[in-house]
């Protein structure tokens, strides 16, 4: 029987990465990451400016050759396996991370003239600089498209494509001027790969589209040019570059050309699928099914889960979208999330240091961490280090730990700011729960799922839910993979449906995380002041009462201590 194989690359913050999947049953033969070589860890920063990161375009072009060739040769050593079998290439990436573009399509940040122009290059994601920007947006909307709106959780954030492009135009009209039109990375490597850069024929995907760029079919896709020209006349110019239609990734972005076939080592013609973000792909890589929701945890978390199109389906506040066919055809996408996890953890052991560098690990901290009972720290902690994705929408949030005394250690702050993402997740499942979509079932996936069993108990003790794993630990990947197995479809030896691949080529590790009731017990206790913080300084008007969340952690923590001791 022959075998058919596929390739997923995954563009994420600070590297990219290629995995070379079995189609029959989604076995990962090959692969290979390449670490970005410009800016720190990949990230171009300005010290002036601590809410800008950008990204240099040269690293994905090389990135894209790089792991490619490299996870080919990885799998070439199964007696199986052979290059010529491979039927297609998915992409996922980064979001929204939108690029300044010339009339060809090629970025800004390549043209000589603007080498040294942060502002030329790749708006990362995580690129908050435009926070003013983003809430002038939501304030415009809210006046004159409350229908925009509804279908983005009710606000705009600094992290989408058009606070980022009015962003550029304000601080950089240089760039602004010189960029024909803006592409989102998940939409520019495919584009790249079929030779298909020039925007009048790039294929732009809904997922980036719907989720950060107010596109939608039901107001003829992107915002209208009178809406966009009351933010600023130019963005008109933008719009005007941008076509009516979005694509989803059961769709080809076209063939992969001779050239880069040449490079590769690869058919030439083989189907590229469309873009998309990677926590989407992730989720389809999960195995993301109705009351499934799948939670990629990385340096951010995306939550997303899918609903069919036939039920009907309330706008939920907080949302970062609800879009039709993001996910999977058929389905609205619907995508939550939360702005630093693995960030945080990584703030405390790297910029922190405690216990200096020799004793700051996540290693050390987390042996620390597990001697520890819930709510014996007597430490609360808000996990905004990053802002607030999910519920509040809003990036100027910081974070805060109550409960310190000088008797505090490492290990318990460590521990707190793991409690806190688990609470932050818990507040996106109540939230989806609250607007009639249930949560089944609960996938992690990504690193910190599958290295760190202290977080993933912390987890499910928090939600009092039960947390299966991924049993890929590149499911951002493999969902990207599978998307090329759907375009290449059955006749070459993959899927028609996304159903059929997610039946064959994804599962869950045996290991489920179960609550315990003693601690979610506790944990329950801790998450109402949780709630409590959250909203005092979260939801402006509101008036809390706070004098009294102190002493119940000094409680909840003298209860800990006793409990131990007996």
């Amino acid at each position: 029987m022959s075998r058919h194989y596929t390739i997923g690359l995954d563009f994420g913050t600070n590297s990219v990465r290629a995995l070379v999947v079995d189609v029959s049953d989604g076995r990962e033969l090959g692969s290979s990451i390449w670490e970005y070589q410009h800016g720190q860890a990949g990230i171009l920063l300005d010290s002036a400016d601590p809410d800008l990161a950008r990204q240099h375009p040269a690293d994905y072009v090389t990135g894209i050759e790089k792991t490619i060739i490299g996870a080919l040769q990885q799998a070439s050593q199964d007696q199986h396996f052979s290059a010529s079998r491979v039927i297609g290439i998915g992409v996922d990436t980064t979001g929204s991370t939108p690029i300044p573009v010339d009339q060809t399509g090629t970025p800004l940040g390549l043209n000589e003239q603007f080498q040294k122009n942060l502002h030329a290059m790749v708006w990362l994601w995580k690129d908050h600089t435009s926070h003013a920007e983003a809430e002038q947006l939501t304030q415009t909307a809210a006046r004159h498209r409350p229908h925009y709106l509804a279908k983005c959780g009710g606000r705009y954030s600094s992290e989408w494509f058009w606070a980022k492009i009015l962003r550029c135009a304000r601080v950089a009209p240089e760039v602004f001027d010189a960029a024909y039109t803006w592409v989102e990375l998940a939409d520019w490597i495919p584009a790249l790969l079929t030779g298909s850069t020039n925007p009048a024929a790039l294929k732009r995907s809904i997922c980036a589209a719907g989720h950060k760029a107010f596109f939608n079919q039901q107001w003829g896709g992107y915002p209208d040019v009178d809406f966009l020209s009351q933010l600023d006349p130019r963005l008109a110019r933008v719009r005007q570059t941008l076509p009516d239609r979005a694509w989803s990734i059961a769709e080809s972005a076209g063939g992969l050309t001779s050239q880069w076939a040449s490079r590769l080592g690869l058919p030439a013609g083989i189907p590229i699928a469309i873009g998309a973000f990677d926590a989407h792909l992730g989720a389809v890589g999960a195995g993301i099914g109705t009351g499934t929701l799948v939670k990629i945890i990385g340096t951010s978390t995306c939550d997303i889960m899918v609903s069919p199109m036939k039920q009907k389906l309330a706008d939920i506040p907080g949302l970062c979208g609800i879009v039709p066919e993001s996910v999977l055809p058929e389905y609205f996408g619907l995508e939550a999330g939360q702005s630093a996890v693995g960030d945080i953890f990584n703030w405390f052991v790297k910029t922190i240091q405690p216990g200096g560098t020799s004793a700051a690990s996540h290693e050390a901290l987390t042996a620390g961490a597990e001697k520890l009972s819930p709510g014996e720290s007597g430490l609360l902690t808000l996990d905004w280090m990053n802002g607030n994705r999910t519920v509040l929408v809003d990036q100027r949030l910081t974070g805060l730990i109550v409960g310190l005394t000088l008797a505090s250690t490492p290990a318990e702050i460590y521990r707190s700011l793991l409690e806190a993402t688990a609470m932050g997740a818990r507040v996106i499942i109540e939230r989806l729960e609250k607007y009639d979509v249930p949560v089944q079932r609960i996938v992690n996936c990504g690193g910190i799922a599958a290295r760190s069993p202290l977080t993933m108990q912390i987890y499910a003790d928090v939600t009092n839910r039960p947390i299966a794993i991924s049993r890929s630990t590149q499911t951002c990947a493999l969902g990207a993979a599978m998307a090329g197995a759907v375009v290449a479809g059955q006749q070459s030896g993959g899927y028609d449906r996304f159903e059929q691949a997610i039946e064959k080529m994804t599962a869950v590790q045996s290991r489920i995380f179960q609550p315990d009731p003693a601690r979610a017990a506790i944990y329950e206790k801790l998450y109402q002041l949780y709630l409590r913080l959250h909203d005092a300084f979260g939801i402006a008007g509101h008036t809390a009462q706070l004098s009294d969340v102190m002493k119940e952690l000094l409680i909840i923590r003298d209860a800990a201590l006793a409990s131990k001791k007996s």
